[in-house]
């Protein structure tokens, strides 16, 4: 059975890394469906889906917090990369490019891709 969209943007961003971030747009660019913007809407619905997603991890192309006002404390999402270890000062994450994964790094390719 053939994935929607949002089942697809889920499972790209529950393969992103412990300790690693990636961007709506390249969650957008590896789907090849949509735009960043659309990422983030189905993001924020997760919140209302019974599958756990990792959307903490998924931060803007300059590493902003962006998402957090969607979380549901405004801290929330930088407290769950922090525990992560990931550093964020300014509602940003620091050395970034350094953490920065895209999907095409990881080795299974998505069903119906």
């Amino acid at each position: 059975m053939e994935k929607n969209y949002f089942e697809q943007v889920y499972e790209v961003t529950n393969r992103i890394p412990v300790g690693r971030v990636s961007t709506y747009g390249a969650i957008a660019d590896y789907l090849a469906l949509g735009s960043a913007r659309m990422v983030g809407w189905a993001l924020n619905q997760s919140f209302n889906s019974s599958v756990e997603v990792a959307a903490h991890r998924v931060v803007n192309r300059n590493g902003d917090l962006t998402g957090r006002h969607h979380f549901p404390t405004p801290t929330l999402m930088q407290e769950l990369l922090e525990q992560e270890g990931v550093e964020i000062n300014n509602e940003q994450v620091v050395r970034f490019k350094e953490l920065f994964w895209h999907p095409l790094e990881s080795e299974g390719s998505l069903e119906n891709k």
